[in-house]
């Protein structure tokens, strides 16, 4: 079945967030570990950890995604940032240690004009950095967009900083479906091209997370602005592909669309129903009961 969640809201705890989850029809989420544009993070609750456990046990939930901060440069031109980025990346992943199967995910920074051989540097200089502390949480990289001087724009870049980190057995990519197209990646008309380069560049065993979101403005954009699913560019064809797709369909999911959780509640019935393939593409257009069937 389609491990599939949204993007919730950290303040109230993990428990919090769990139920919510459940609420919605989801069996896993992301969320950000500390405020995404700031630095400071609330003291963790071993209690409420505990309770998330639990309750994560007695319903299903897994493969939670932590998101880093986006404040966070690790290949910064500044020592002081990528200090700051280092020291944020290891209280989170220490404070992850205590859920076994969360994993942590980063967006690869921006070069900077110091190009991106020095990037690439740099970022597996820090993986190298933070796997030497022994933390057991898996580390994603993101695909991106590839706007200005961003780095992890193609399957390449990203190879490259996992082929220089010493100990890479714990990282791996989290594929945003929005971010590989808008780099111009036609996961909507080529998928299984774009798959098989992924495969042959960085290694599908690599492919840990995906997220679900369409595209405003499309392919080789490199705009990242996220769109509802079915409601840019991508379509709901690109989504129902994806979401069957023999090497895709066992991985977890994660929707960052825009949306409240009424909306996110909505799209996760709805490609559940479009991956069991009981609802086909055009019912989904035209509107005609999926809803119901699925939400009661």
């Amino acid at each position: 079945m389609l491990r599939i969640g949204c993007h919730l809201s950290s303040a109230k705890g993990y428990l919090a967030m769990a139920k919510q989850a459940v609420e919605i029809g989801a069996d896993t989420f992301q969320f950000f570990t500390r405020n995404p544009r700031g630095a400071k993070a609330k003291k963790l609750d071993l209690e409420d950890v505990a309770a998330y456990l639990e309750f994560a046990k007695e319903h299903g939930i897994a493969k939670i995604l932590a998101h880093a901060p986006y404040t966070l440069n690790v290949c910064a031109k500044d020592a002081a940032l990528r200090e700051f980025a280092y020291d944020t990346m290891c209280d989170d992943l220490s404070r992850l240690s205590h859920i076994p199967d969360a994993m942590y995910n980063f967006h690869p920074g921006s070069h900077v004009k110091q190009g991106v051989e020095t990037g690439i540097g740099l970022i597996a200089a820090m993986l190298d950095k933070i796997q030497e502390q022994g933390y057991p949480t898996v580390i994603l990289l993101e695909t991106m967009a590839g706007k200005g001087s961003e780095m992890g724009r193609d399957f390449e870049e990203l190879a490259s900083i996992i082929g220089r980190v010493a100990d890479a057995g714990r990282i791996g990519v989290c594929l945003d479906t929005c971010h590989v197209y808008d780099s111009g990646y036609d996961i909507a008309g080529r998928l299984d091209e774009v798959l098989g380069q992924f495969d042959a560049v960085i290694g599908l065993g690599r492919l840990k997370a995906i997220h679900l979101n369409d595209s405003m403005y499309g392919l080789a954009s490199h705009k990242d602005r996220h769109e509802k699913i079915g409601k840019g560019k991508l379509g709901l064809e690109a989504f129902a592909a994806i979401v069957r797709h023999p090497k895709l369909k066992d991985l977890p999911f994660y929707l960052e669309t825009p949306n409240d959780l009424a909306g996110y509640q909505e799209e996760i019935a709805m490609l559940r129903r479009l991956e069991s393939e009981e609802c086909a593409v055009e019912e989904i257009h035209d509107g005609s009961g999926w809803m119901g069937k699925e939400m009661g």
